[in-house]
């Protein structure tokens, strides 16, 4: 049975972060095919992708803690429908990548919602009772049913991993912040295909006394989901 008593991560960063198993949520943001693995669009745009495979075994445990004790777990996937009427030009043609969202690559087409490459990884694939939360845009609840589907659980903190640390993650925990949730990123189980935006952005979002919300290692954060 899920606890809903209090639990404290007491060298969460920059002071201690407490939450309840009942009002808190683990979000894994965008463990896609197309920016984990060789071929996908985070190469395409010319990144070494070994960075964010490092952090699979993290996010792995992270999720096995959460579903030990009950919590309430989501996943992101950033995607478009086949005909891109959700993916406007501005996005499309951003940068000089070597496929563009929706050209066909060696998993199907690029960031399209029923290709092969948008999938969550199979090492981090969702349970059925998990929900999966599709999403045009870099924030996680840009034109999603997020905030709907947390306020229908009474979630009012969210922690958060998955990639990557300066975009997705990052856009999604600032949307979160300014709808009023306490929001947790998990240190090693984020990353950036470039290590100093990662660093920087930990430093950002805990700032000036959490401006943004909290970090801890998943060390810390599995001691405090089975204190009982």
């Amino acid at each position: 049975m899920q606890s809903t008593s209090t639990r404290r991560i007491e060298n969460a960063r920059p002071f201690a972060f407490s939450f309840s198993l009942s009002s808190t949520a683990l979000i894994v943001i965008d463990m896609q095919c197309d920016f984990i693995n060789p071929g996908g669009f985070g190469a395409s745009l010319g990144n070494d992708v070994s960075p964010l495979q490092s952090i699979i075994p993290s996010v792995q445990q992270l999720l096995a803690v959460a579903r030990e004790v009950g919590m309430t777990v989501i996943h992101t996937r950033e995607c478009h429908q086949p005909d891109l009427s959700d993916c406007p030009p501005a996005k499309r043609n951003r940068g000089n990548p070597m496929l563009r969202i929706g050209d066909e690559g060696p998993m199907g087409r690029i960031l399209v919602a029923d290709s092969d490459g948008a999938q969550i990884i199979p090492e981090l694939a969702p349970l059925d009772s998990e929900a999966v939360i599709d999403k045009p845009g870099k924030g996680a609840f840009y034109a999603t049913p997020l905030q709907d589907h947390l306020k229908a659980l009474g979630i009012q903190q969210l922690i958060f991993s998955g990639v990557t640390t300066e975009v997705c993650v990052q856009t999604s925990m600032r949307e979160a912040n300014d709808r009023g949730y306490d929001c947790l990123l998990a240190e090693d189980a984020t990353e950036s295909y470039f290590p100093e935006f990662k660093v920087s952005t930990l430093d950002m979002i805990r700032a000036q006394g959490a401006i943004v919300g909290w970090t801890a290692s998943v060390a810390a954060i599995k001691t405090a989901l089975r204190k009982r």
